[in-house]
């Protein structure tokens, strides 16, 4: 049975950072892509960046603007999200997903399997 369990997140100052990570326990994430969401209170989840399956390609959110960074490591089930320069509208619960195939996509209906999240919190 596949299960995404995040971790990583925390209480932060802006400006400093975070790393993510996404462990499969069923092990089974290494042929699909993957994906990290974010949902803020009173908003809608919102793609964050995606990684493909052999990691050669990854593509982000416009407002990522060059501070996160994600990466994978198939040998460890896991993918990871690398936040910097953290803003307080980074505030949300940030969750990974898999998707149904090799490939990403920003559309939620992209991804079968969620994780339950990790809360990440900027303060000004």
């Amino acid at each position: 049975q596949v299960q995404l369990v995040e971790s990583g997140g925390g209480s932060v100052r802006a400006g400093d950072s975070l790393t993510l990570s996404c462990v499969d326990s069923g092990r089974s994430s290494s042929d699909y892509g993957m994906a990290w969401f974010r949902q803020a209170p009173g908003k809608e989840r919102e793609f964050v960046g995606g990684v493909t399956w052999r990691g050669g390609a990854t593509h982000y959110a416009d407002f990522v603007r060059g501070r996160f960074t994600m990466s994978r490591d198939n040998t460890k089930s896991t993918v990871y999200l690398q936040l910097n320069s953290l803003e307080p509208d980074d505030t949300a619960v940030y969750s990974c997903a898999r998707a149904r195939g090799g490939n990403i996509g920003a559309d939620i209906n992209y991804y079968g399997v969620w994780g339950r999240g990790t809360q990440v919190t900027v303060s000004s």
